[in-house]
């Protein structure tokens, strides 16, 4: 028999289709009655016909099999219970077999000879089973095995060679519309007009998951997850499923498999399917926001203003949308962004992203699956129906298969051997396998020369990178190393366009020199090379202009060119930093324009362009010399990634190469980004470090806003007496600056912070001090406005002064109303009238609450708009304040509900006592003390514990109530 060359196949040498019948050496009498109805298409010259008999006793019987194999265009499957325990059949050709299909190389056509529980195998629920209905040759049809062996032979030749469709109705029938291809997806064209008509009239499906990452064809193993992803959709228990793995075991492999059997099904009753790779961004802290995730998503699911609001209200309005339909939605990748802080390690630190998963992990008639590289402390909690699953590396057995498959030849003990010694990693032994096969022989002995990695971590790819560094060493210093280190530039799939940028200036030694030598349609054979060793990903189904790899791949070859190759990294970024500096408009309006602009910053920044990167890209064309991407994109996260790319130590040490100003202005920036989206813990290490470099350059009006900016954080913790504290030394500070602007905000701050503590008349002082500097210096401005006169009115209410409340807001409204002023303080104007209207009704006995209700509806309604999440959970709670007192109990437990989640899930101490406080007062309306009595409790000792003594005459109020 000749052997066949790789890429040459027996429909070369014969000219026709093969058809290659797999079967158990126990039903060889049903192969030899099922093969004259095929014998009689041989004889017309329709087809060849294989079976392990054609090899000859002299030949390697492996590699002859896999060559028959690689040549079918259909594979008949005599389904048996001695096929399905047959370990050759199940885990040799099997898997090939599929990864042929998946290829579209293939058509599988399962025949089941004799009864078995064939349901319990996954791959065979993907495929139409002959005959139809469950029945089998042997028991179904004991004198009439030519009927069934008939319709198979009719099903072979109609695959291979297809009728043109008849129409079902109107017009033709589009088969890609169902999303299922009968050639490749082994759909049966029995009755093939039926057929087509079942699928096209079948419920509609959403489909968006073409971002997911393209991954290999290989999956073995995994049995148990994907029972654990049938049961968990079918069963409809779970909320969600989280599998944490290692770079390189095969989590994103799973999901594409598991989909694929979904998709023949038509995804079993899903309305819609929407899957994200966060790996298409960036794999880096550096790198990663959800925010174009949250808008993206948003869009598909139908909101109509995906940019508005806070980053909080996106997210709960995506959970909302999500949950509306039985929907599964895929997040691959999500590790960059969660937290890798010790205190909080592995919880979701993007606001929008965190309150997504938060309301599906609690609720959710459909399925969110997850992937990533670290545990998620929030799924490990009470009332969570999800399961986080930490994958374990795939059986020797499986990994013998895998190497079956990729030609590598062996004894299973050898070829299980060099599975364990690989830590039997699915990622390292695919490399492995297809490294192989251009050794001679494709012999698992030469896997023996592969150096160690000791110095890798396995957790960092210690075993692919290995197999990576082999491939270095086999390739030498030609293109092919040169374009993989091209990629190493990149933590995101490269652009074909910066690619070419690269290669059209001048040669970068290590980096270009052997690229710019090739022809266009040299270029072209290296990518399919490097594809067919599975060194980068097929072409994405998403976006086929950018070329992608595993993650592992890029990281290996970027710290080779940074550490080897420092002047070809330097080089390369600087020439990319160039490149995307040119694809955004000079001032971007949107997110998606902007997005160029994200990339030139990463590029420059590595290339040690700090300085010329933040004058002339962060500052003129992304911030605008103000907050343009925060304020009008309200594109928070997207900016603290870019803000991320300046510092060398993150959040703590910027950059070198920047100025001391540009230096201190990033360090709080940061902060404040920090503690506006919930994460205060991290925010008071770079508002420390900025306060620390204050104080060293005696820049007093820098240390001003950092200690204040440290103060806000320090009192959402709970923290008051710190708060006080740094509160005073904020007030040294403004003595020292030329400032009047920091003499009335710190003096403010120190009051706010006093205030908490419960010492009113100290507090009411130093406000009114404050307010005197602002009246000498603004004599137009009589009262202090925005956050510090929304603090002195809480005061002023808390004494009883609600006239005079009304009259100082309604003057700043009056004066806010006519300028361009920031939609905060208009909202905070509205709470504070808000509150005054209420105090007035209750203290007057009156029965109009209109007023009330205008007012605090609009700060809610402003407050949302402008991303404040501590000030809208003091409007959140005066409204649900006013709903108990005019028992509306619904609509108040809503927005103490709505209070309480922002306040947990930001860390706000002194807000969850207040709610627990609002709690208590709404049991005792409604009647239930025992509740009541509970959250009392609760808010007595976390204002004990703060030392938030501003609360103790609503502590002693409520016990009075519950003790009559």
């Amino acid at each position: 028999m000749k052997c066949l060359r790789r890429g040459e196949d027996l429909a070369d040498i014969h000219g026709k289709p093969t058809v290659f019948i797999s079967y158990s050496h126990k039903d060889e009498a049903w192969k030899d009655r099922f093969k004259p109805h095929l014998k009689m298409l041989e004889q017309l010259d329709q087809l060849v016909i294989w079976d392990d008999r054609k090899i000859d006793a002299g030949d390697t019987w492996y590699p002859e099999l896999k060559e028959a194999m690689d040549s079918a265009s259909v594979a008949v499957c005599l389904i048996s219970p001695d096929y399905l325990s047959s370990d050759f059949c199940v885990k040799e050709e099997v898997p090939y077999l599929l990864e042929k299909r998946e290829e579209g190389a293939l058509s599988v056509i399962p025949i089941l000879i004799r009864p078995c529980y064939y349901k319990a195998v996954s791959w065979l629920k993907a495929i139409q089973m002959l005959p139809d209905d469950d029945k089998s040759v042997s028991a179904n049809y004991k004198d009439d095995w030519d009927t069934p062996f008939e319709k198979a032979a009719e099903l072979i030749f109609k695959k291979l060679y297809p009728p043109i469709l008849k129409q079902v109705s109107t017009g033709s029938i589009s088969v890609s519309r169902a999303g299922v291809s009968p050639v490749s997806r082994g759909i049966s064209r029995i009755g093939i007009e039926q057929k087509i008509t079942e699928i096209i009239i079948g419920p509609a499906v959403k489909v968006d998951i073409d971002r997911l990452p393209v991954t290999g064809a290989e999956l073995f193993g995994r049995q148990k997850e994907l029972e654990l992803l049938d049961n968990a959709w079918n069963e409809g228990k779970l909320n969600a499923v989280s599998f944490v793995a290692w770079g390189g075991v095969g989590k994103s492999t799973l999901i594409n498999k598991w989909l694929e059997t979904m998709k023949v099904d038509n995804y079993r009753g899903a309305q819609r399917v929407f899957g994200w790779s966060f790996y298409s961004q960036g794999t880096s802290e550096k790198a990663t926001s959800a925010d174009l995730f949250i808008k993206d998503a948003l869009e598909w699911f139908g909101d109509q203003n995906p940019n508005e609001g806070s980053p909080w209200d996106k997210g709960q309005r995506l959970a909302d949308l999500v949950k509306k339909e039985k929907t599964l939605l895929i997040l691959d990748g999500i590790e960059p962004l969660q937290a890798a802080h010790d205190f909080e390690n592995g919880k979701i630190k993007d606001p929008a992203l965190s309150v997504l998963l938060g309301e599906l992990f609690k609720e959710n008639p459909g399925l969110l699956i997850i992937t990533t590289r670290e545990d998620i402390p929030e799924l490990n909690v009470d009332g969570v129906a999800a399961i986080q699953k930490n994958l374990e590396q795939i059986s020797p057995e499986a990994g013998r298969a895998l190497f079956r498959t990729a030609g590598v030849r062996g004894t299973d003990k050898e070829l299980e051997d060099a599975s364990v010694a690989l830590g039997n990693q699915a990622l390292a032994l695919r490399l492995l396998g297809s490294f192989l096969y251009g050794e001679e022989g494709h012999a698992i002995s030469h896997a023996a020369k592969i150096p160690l990695c000791e110095n890798i971590p396995l957790n960092e790819g210690r075993h692919p990178r290995r197999v990576i560094a082999a491939f270095e060493n086999r390739f030498g210093n030609g293109p092919e190393v040169e374009f993989l280190r091209i990629l190493g530039l990149f933590d995101r799939p490269a652009e074909e366009g910066a690619i070419k940028a690269l290669l059209s200036g001048k040669t970068i030694s290590n980096l270009t020199k052997n690229l710019r030598k090739l022809s266009s349609e040299g270029q072209k054979d290296l990518l399919t090379n490097l594809r067919d060793l599975n060194l980068i990903a097929k072409a994405s189904r998403h976006d086929g202009g950018k070329i992608d790899s595993h993650p592992l791949l890029r990281e290996h070859f970027g710290e080779q060119l940074k550490t080897t190759y420092p002047n070809a990294w330097r080089e390369g970024n600087s020439r990319l930093y160039e490149y995307f500096k040119t694809q955004a408009p000079e001032l971007p309006e949107t997110i998606e324009e902007m997005m160029p602009l994200f990339y030139a910053i990463a590029h420059g920044c590595a290339a040690g362009k700090h300085q010329e990167v933040y004058d002339e890209i962060h500052r003129k064309r992304i911030r605008r010399g103000n907050y343009f991407i925060a304020d009008r994109l309200g594109a928070i996260g997207y900016d603290l990634a870019c803000l991320s790319y300046f510092f060398d130590v993150l959040w703590h040490t910027p950059s070198a190469a920047l100025t001391g100003a540009t230096k201190a202005l990033l360090l709080n920036l940061a902060g404040a980004y920090l503690s506006s989206i919930g994460r205060h813990r991290e925010a008071i290490e770079p508002l420390n470090a900025a306060l620390d470099w204050a104080i060293a350059q005696k820049k007093w009006n820098n240390a001003v806003a950092a200690s204040t900016n440290i103060l806000e954080s320090i009192l959402s913790l709970g923290a008051t007496e710190r708060a006080v504290d740094h509160a005073i030394e904020g007030v040294l500070f403004a003595d020292k600056s030329e400032s009047i602007f920091d003499k009335i905000v710190s003096r403010s701050a120190y009051a706010h912070a006093l205030h908490q503590t419960g010492c009113l008349s100290e507090a009411e002082r130093i406000f009114i001090e404050a307010e005197e500097i602002q009246r000498k210096y603004q004599p137009d401005c009589p009262y202090l406005y925005a956050g510090q006169g929304f603090h002195f009115c809480s005061l002023l209410l808390e004494k009883g002064n609600y006239d005079e409340v009304l009259k100082r807001a309604g003057k700043s409204l009056e004066l806010t109303s006519q300028g361009d002023a920031p939609i905060v303080n208009i909202a905070l104007d509205n709470l504070s009238l808000g509150r005054g209207y209420l105090h007035k009704v209750l203290h007057e006995r009156l029965l109009d609450y209109s007023e009330a209700v205008r007012n605090l509806n609009g700060a809610i309604e402003g407050l949302r708009k402008a991303g404040q999440q501590s000030y809208l959970v003091l409007g959140l709670l005066a409204r649900a304040e006013l709903y108990r007192i005019t028992k509306a109990f619904s609509k108040a437990r809503h927005d103490l509900d709505e209070a309480m989640t922002i306040a947990t899930r930001g860390g706000m101490g002194l807000h969850k006592a207040d709610c627990h406080l609002e709690y208590a007062r709404l049991y005792l309306a409604e009647g239930d003390k025992e509740k009541a009595k509970e959250h009392l409790s609760i808010a007595k000792k976390m204002i004990g514990e703060m030392g938030y003594h501003r609360r103790d005459k609503d502590v002693k109020e409520i016990e009075e109530i519950l003790s009559l």
